[in-house]
């Protein structure tokens, strides 16, 4: 990656929506070049996709609530297929520490949250332990990645 590719990401990041024309002026490039790096970009696997970003309060799903799971290791792969599969569940990550998974869910309501956790997110395999903490508000979502990679220093491998 050079100093142009980093630049493309960066304005992709921003706005995914720019036609390759305005992406190729941004970046000081014409049009073919630049299509010609993104597709390499994409082919990379750096870029792995294009994205709305939906507003979950106004789509009826106004509260947000982060979930440590503990489970048998011996559901791991179950556990996994199932929260993968699972709608409300916005991001699934393993953890270390006091347990082994840090779900990110959306609900519509505290009742509705409530039945998720009790009658689904409790009997994914192998669940043995959940402590739920609720979101009160967002303070700061989707940084730019393209600008935390270069703040920590490190280079992108395309």
């Amino acid at each position: 990656m050079d100093s142009i590719d980093r630049k493309i990401i960066r304005a992709l990041e921003a706005d995914a929506r720019l036609s390759f024309a305005a992406l190729a002026d941004a970046v000081a490039l014409s049009k073919t070049p630049c299509w010609a790096r993104v597709k390499a970009l994409e082919e990379a696997g750096l870029i792995r996709g294009y994205r709305t970003d939906l507003d979950p309060a106004r789509l009826g799903l106004a509260l947000e609530a982060f979930v440590q799971v503990s489970i048998d290791f011996e559901f791991a792969d179950a556990f996994e297929t199932a929260a993968k599969r699972h709608p409300l569940v916005r991001r699934c990550h393993a953890t270390t520490g006091e347990a082994d998974y840090l779900l990110d869910l959306l609900a519509p309501d505290m009742a509705a949250l409530d039945t998720l956790l009790r009658h689904e997110i409790c009997r994914f395999p192998g669940v043995k332990r959940t402590v739920t903490f609720m979101a009160t508000r967002e303070i700061k979502a989707d940084a730019p990645l393209a600008a935390a990679a270069e703040a920590a220093g490190v280079t992108a491998r395309a």
